[in-house]
């Protein structure tokens, strides 16, 4: 052979791919195997074809008695061309949701994290729920398994909508699927409503409890999202106690969290004990002199006590994956299982149409003694055709009715076969000879009645489909109520709420702040997440995240914690511009900033420098003194100036001329209120912390030096201040608003040692901040009644004496004068009271003048003219 011919042949042997040939065709079929067969569920029965495989294959083999796993698992790798180990994990997966799957042994739990022991040691079976509403050969596409040896459901024929009841995640190539888990009962009752023609919403539900805000839900949908928090509860000033977890976060992880973020410094506990058995109990203990309101919106703010989750409703309809919402999807679940209902009714009815027919047959075929009639014949085609010639006559017609039968029963409904006769010519004799005839009439009216109702139910299919919904919810409902509450979640402002975990120092003259510096000037305490403010001489500033040692610049006058958008911090300037020589006046705010930007806060030009600077948290006005150099021609030399004057404006506006001529010294010479105004404080009702947003009770106008009353129903009161971060436990509380010097506290009270209800009337006499005095005895048993800052106040009130109800009204002020706040008060009743009201004193009307004619009620009745 030449070369050449060699050269030619072997070119003729290599086949060249191209890399993008292989691509399109090798990856978009494993991207769709992946898609179809592993990740994403079907929307008829809302399994993905593991599940289906591992459903399949316990019915084929349920006797309804436990199966070991690892037999369920061999079972099901007959149809499942993958490992054991996703079998197991998928089996264990069902088992633990509890709806399909009656687990026994040791299933794990999904709270702590435990793992299911080895399938040989764990049994399982269906549950009757599964066995209701998931199988039925007759109505079951099939489909061979993947090595052709056996068959297997395309997809089972779900009677409910499995899909949003288990919930299901799966992750494929160029896609992922998550669907959160709903209510079995609302469910139920949504699909109910669906048929009646009405719209549904339905919102996700865990077993695991906990809370849930569904503000962003979105349907479900690509894009939507919640909020889910574990439930804290405050079991007294040392201690919290989380009793239900967030949905996808075990006790493990969520201890990890807690422990993560004290380690870190935004949280100050002692440790947390995980007590979980029964029911879920982690034990956090709090550090020594920490808030446990703060520390509970820290644990939502900083650790798994509350995560986000995304969704994402994707599933396979018709071979390829749909972007649904759940209210569609649970309108298709609806709508299949109404049509697999009506599907079951036709093949009933055609099996109860066939019953009917035979048992017809039957009974002409023996009372007119057909059989008598093939006697005579020789062969099995005379045999058959002498029967069939015989029975034709009782075939219903429209044209003749009757065609010679006895009794209108007997007459069929349809032709006669061959196999109808071949089955009659299998009647044994004895059958014939002791063929009972009432019996058989009775057989046919129970038919008859069946298929009836049959058709009935056809007719009217929604009203059957309601009747199937309520019938399921009546049987599986109990114990599926609702376990997450749904709620709307505050916005925790994470500076808010973090313990101050660092202390903020700095270096004036150097230029350095930081946490580091511990040997320099101490500014504050704050935390690693705050942001820090530094003004410069030079007229300059910057914002800056805390660090432990930042240079911002030397000659630094002012430091301090940075709070984005705050209104309400403003900032008092002179400055001396160095190109004109001119001094002029400011005031301004900070509310949003690039971070390590240096920013002017004077005209900018160079030599210009501050000449008099302060911080005020409230926006306090304040006077100056002015003094000008003794060498100036101004005549006069030494003035006052009012910052209050001055309007407040933004850090780039250049100011108001103050002089222009040269500047000694300016000093402080007092400070005054706040120019912004009284600021006005609500309280959520629901949280108990305060806000500037209009939500809850108003509590006040609040300006500097204002503090805030709280009465709590133990008999104590406390004064605070009006920060933002404040929060007060709405159980206890009794009464809060703004403090009143002057005002007078009338309070009616139960004194547990000498058991009368007592009345006291005092003004608050202490000054100090966030301590609780109590005004009442310490016994066990005592507690406050009521309580008015009115200053004229009258109630009414009720005791029983002798089965007797004794209702009394009396004017508290009239009763007993203004003491001091530690005296126990006057007796109003040797007995504890109840049903206090407070009563409604008329307006006295001023005295008319000569002449003048006032009309007015006198105890309800008519006017009286004067």
């Amino acid at each position: 052979m030449s070369e050449e011919t060699f050269h030619q042949n072997g070119a003729e042997e290599e086949q060249l791919v191209s890399l993008g040939g292989m691509y399109e065709d090798y990856f978009l079929d494993y991207a769709s195997y992946v898609i179809l067969e592993r990740a994403v569920p079907s929307i008829i029965d809302g399994l993905k074809p593991v599940q289906r495989r591992i459903m399949h294959a316990m019915k084929t083999t349920d006797d309804g008695r436990y199966h070991k796993v690892a037999n369920i698992i061999g079972n099901t790798m007959q149809y499942h061309p993958h490992g054991d180990a996703a079998i197991g994990d998928a089996l264990v997966n069902l088992g633990q949701k509890g709806l399909l799957i009656d687990p026994q042994g040791n299933w794990g739990d999904t709270r702590t994290g435990d793992r299911a022991a080895a399938s040989r040691y764990i049994e399982a079976r269906l549950t009757k729920f599964a066995l209701d509403v998931l199988f039925n050969p007759q109505t079951t596409d099939w489909q061979l398994s993947y090595d052709g040896r056996k068959k297997e459901p395309i997809a089972l024929p779900s009677k409910f909508p499995l899909l949003l009841a288990q919930g299901v995640e799966g992750i494929a190539v160029g896609l992922s699927t998550k669907i959160l888990p709903h209510n079995f009962i609302e469910l139920i009752k949504a699909s109910i409503k669906l048929l009646e023609g009405k719209k549904v919403k339905i919102y996700p539900d865990f077993e695991t409890g906990g809370m849930i805000d569904v503000s962003e839900y979105n349907a479900g949908k690509r894009g939507g999202k919640v909020k889910v928090r574990a439930k804290i509860e405050q079991r007294d000033k040392k201690y919290l106690v989380i009793k239900e977890l967030p949905y996808g976060v075990t006790t493990t992880n969520l201890v990890e969290s807690i422990l993560k973020a004290n380690d870190k410094g935004k949280i100050k506990i002692k440790k947390v004990t995980d007590n979980t058995a029964a029911e879920v109990e982690l034990l956090v203990e709090l550090a020594t002199g920490v808030s446990p309101d703060l520390t509970m919106d820290a644990l939502y703010a900083f650790s798994n006590c509350e995560i986000s989750i995304s969704t994402n409703a994707c599933i396979i309809i018709d071979d390829k994956p749909h972007f649904l919402n759940v209210e569609d999807i649970l309108r298709m679940c609806t709508e299949q299982t109404k049509e697999l209902l009506r599907l079951e009714l036709e093949i009933k009815k055609a099996e109860l149409e066939e019953k009917w027919h035979f048992a017809s047959l039957e009974k002409i075929f023996i009372q007119e003694r057909i059989y008598r009639e093939i006697e005579e014949c020789e062969t099995w085609e005379a045999v058959i055709e002498t029967i069939d010639q015989a029975l034709k006559r009782y075939i219903a017609t429209p044209a003749d009715p009757l065609k010679g039968a006895s009794d209108q029963r007997l007459l069929l409904k349809r032709n006669i076969t061959e196999e109808d006769i071949t089955r009659l010519t299998e009647i044994k004799i004895k059958r014939i000879s002791k063929y009972n005839a009432f019996k058989a009439d009775e057989q046919i009216a129970n038919l008859e009645a069946e298929l009836e109702e049959v058709k009935h139910n056809l007719a009217n299919l929604v009203d059957f489909a309601i009747a199937f919904f309520e019938n399921i919810l009546s049987k599986y409902g109990k114990g599926r109520e609702r376990k997450t509450e749904i709620t709307t979640f505050d916005s925790i402002d994470k500076t808010q709420v973090v313990s101050n975990n660092v202390k903020l120092y700095a270096n004036h003259k150097e230029g350095f702040v930081g946490f580091g510096l511990k040997k320099d000037e101490f500014i504050a305490e704050c935390s690693d997440i705050d942001d820090v403010i530094v003004f410069l001489r030079d007229g300059t500033f910057q914002v800056t995240r805390i660090a432990e040692k930042t240079f911002i610049g030397k000659n630094i006058i002012h430091v301090d914690v940075w709070k984005k958008g705050d209104e309400r911090t403003t900032y008092n300037l002179v400055y001396l511009d160095g190109k004109t020589g001119t001094s002029y006046i400011k005031r301004f705010n900070v509310k949003a900033i690039t971070r390590d930007k240096a920013y002017p806060i004077t005209k900018g030009n160079p030599r210009s420098k501050i000449l008099y600077f302060t911080s005020n948290p409230n926006g306090e006005s304040e006077v100056i003194n002015i003094q000008l150099s003794q060498g100036c021609k101004a005549k006069k030399k030494v003035f006052d100036f009012d910052f209050g004057e001055i309007a407040i404006k933004g850090r780039t506006s250049q100011g108001n001329i103050l002089t222009k001529y040269p500047v000694r010294k300016v000093s402080q010479v007092s400070v005054g209120k706040s120019t912004l105004g009284a600021q006005k404080i609500w309280m959520d009702e629901a949280s108990g912390r305060l806000n500037t947003d209009e939500r809850g009770v108003l509590v006040g106008d609040f300006d500097t030096g204002d503090m805030i009353l709280a009465i709590y129903k133990d008999g104590s009161y406390e004064l605070t201040d009006f920060e933002l971060t404040n929060r007060y436990e709405i159980k206890d509380l009794m009464l809060i608003q703004k403090l009143d010097k002057a005002g007078v506290i009338t309070a009616v009270h139960y004194d547990g040692h000498k058991k009368w209800t007592m009345v006291k009337r005092f003004q608050i006499e202490t000054a100090s901040q966030n301590q609780r005095f109590k005004f009442i005895s310490d016994h066990r048993s005592s507690s406050l009644l009521f309580v008015s800052t009115e200053p004229s106040t009258k109630i009414e009130y009720s005791y029983r004496e002798k089965n007797e109800k004794i209702e009394k009204d009396i004017q508290l002020d009239d009763f007993i004068d203004v003491k001091g706040w530690k005296a126990l008060g006057n007796r109003l009743e040797e007995r504890k009271i109840s049903g206090i009201k407070l009563l409604e004193i008329p307006k006295t009307e001023p005295t008319p003048k000569t002449g003048d004619t006032i009309e007015f009620e006198i105890n309800k009745g008519q006017g009286e003219l004067f």
